[in-house]
């Protein structure tokens, strides 16, 4: 009798079977709820990096109306920067950034632009894997690295970062139905960690349980004025810009297009206020708590389990894990244009090694409220030149996709404008956090009238 026939197909082949639109339009057949989009985006923004950004306000020694304040507003901003920037243009295109980019700025920029994105991107999802070591170091007894170190503090830590960032990287490669099925499984319960977390220790702050002296406590002992040695002060602007550009590179820049390309209509983008909210309001205050009940000493671990013990720990954990498989997701469909014979799995894979690396450095996490804010400037000049190609040029008469039409590789005029945007950003005279607002309408502008000169002399 011969031997039965075996079915089962190579794992690399059953790996190139998980196709997620990555050079077409996703089609209607696979468009996702809105529900969907709750679970992932709440599961994306309340992070990891929430329980480093929050307890950093306490240390840059904000006070308790300006922090409320900003963030109010702040959030806001970037809530309606999803609805009204990012979210229609995806769903008009079902594309992702980086297919659209190629269009408008042909192959050549476009290698350049993703490349430098998924680099960027490594970065942020490598802080937050370190961020999750920090928690579970505890159960191994890893000390976790200190405020001004920049290399691994121990061999250890180096394996516990690496193991976590490889399976994380597990999750990103399985793609987006089962990135934002795990975010939504796993992020109400974060929430309530961060909020149990702050309760409990507050009665060690001095609040009473009728919290009839919070405002008090709040000003006295948690967000006080007084910045820790080294922090620079800041103020309710420092914290509304903060809150708006944190997400940057996302919403104005609209890297999100990878998401809300699935999105079955625009409005879909006001769905980000269930990860700003959230994450970016009620967590940042929380993990602010937090940090002032353990004498201000920056330990997303060790802050977690003084107020919830194991709990809380696990919660810091996973917290990482749903934030970095989007970002990992991000950065495999970014690098697709760059290697268009690979299949997103390969691309996902090398990319998680790479990020594993960088979070073995703790400075990625510890120095994360500046990387934010360079990283999503960086990226920021090509959401306006998009914005202005979709929506600006039609209305003024002037044919889009140049660089597609002519069968260019590198449209200058797309790379002037980012490259003389960011040099007058960074030669602005004001604070980091607020350069990226000017340098937005710089990218505007420029892009819309060299458009136009050249639409005149062709």
């Amino acid at each position: 009798m011969p031997p039965p026939e075996l079915t089962a197909e190579p794992l690399a082949a059953r790996m190139d079977s998980l196709y997620e639109f990555d050079r077409e339009p996703v089609d209607e057949d696979h468009l996702q709820s809105n529900a969907s989009f709750a679970g992932l985006l709440a599961g994306e923004h309340v992070a990891a990096t929430e329980f480093v950004i929050g307890a950093f306000f306490v240390l840059h020694g904000v006070t308790a109306a300006d922090l409320f304040g900003g963030l109010i507003l702040g959030n806001i901003l970037a809530v309606l920067s999803w609805a009204f920037l990012c979210a229609p243009i995806a769903v008009q295109t079902r594309l992702t950034l980086y297919w659209y980019l190629r269009r408008i700025a042909g192959p050549g920029v476009t290698v350049v632009y993703n490349i430098g994105n998924a680099f960027l991107f490594c970065i942020l999802a490598g802080a937050m894997i370190s961020v999750s070591s920090t928690a579970l170091g505890l159960a191994f007894d890893i000390p976790s690295p200190q405020l001004s170190d920049v290399y691994p503090n121990s061999v250890a830590w180096v394996l516990l970062t690496f193991a976590i960032g490889m399976a994380f990287t597990v999750v990103a490669i399985l793609g987006f139905e089962k990135v934002s099925k795990f975010a939504e499984l796993c992020s109400p319960w974060i929430f309530l960690v961060f909020i149990a977390g702050a309760l409990a220790l507050l009665p060690r702050l001095g609040v009473a349980t009728d919290f009839s002296n919070f405002w008090e406590v709040a000003n006295q002992k948690i967000w006080t004025g007084h910045p820790s040695p080294g922090q620079e002060r800041f103020g309710f602007w420092h914290i509304a810009f903060f809150a708006w550009f944190a997400n940057l590179a996302m919403h104005v820049g609209l890297s999100d297009m990878v998401l809300f390309r699935y999105a079955k209509n625009w409005k879909t983008g006001f769905y980000s206020a269930f990860g700003m909210f959230p994450g970016h309001f009620l967590a940042w205050i929380c993990s602010g708590v937090m940090v002032a009940a353990v004498d201000r000493e920056m330990n997303p671990g060790l802050m977690a389990f003084t107020a919830a013990g194991i709990s809380g720990a696990v919660a810091v954990f996973v917290a990482g894990w749903t934030t970095a498989n989007p970002t990992l997701y991000r950065v495999g469909l970014a690098l697709q244009v760059v290697t268009p014979n690979w299949p997103r799995w390969r691309i996902t894979l090398i990319a998680g090694v790479a990020t594993t690396i960088v979070a073995c450095f703790p400075v990625v996490f510890l120095k994360l409220l500046d990387y934010v804010a360079i990283y999503g400037l960086l990226l920021m000049p090509i959401g306006a030149i998009v914005f202005a190609e979709h929506w600006i040029l039609p209305r003024l008469g002037i044919p889009q996709f140049e660089a597609e039409r002519k069968g260019k590789q590198i449209s200058w005029t797309v790379l002037l404008v980012w490259i003389g945007t960011l040099l007058f950003c960074f030669a602005l005279p004001i604070h980091l956090y607020f350069r990226w607002l000017p340098g937005y309408f710089v990218a505007l502008g420029a892009y819309v009238l060299l458009r136009k000169v050249r639409a005149r002399t062709a």
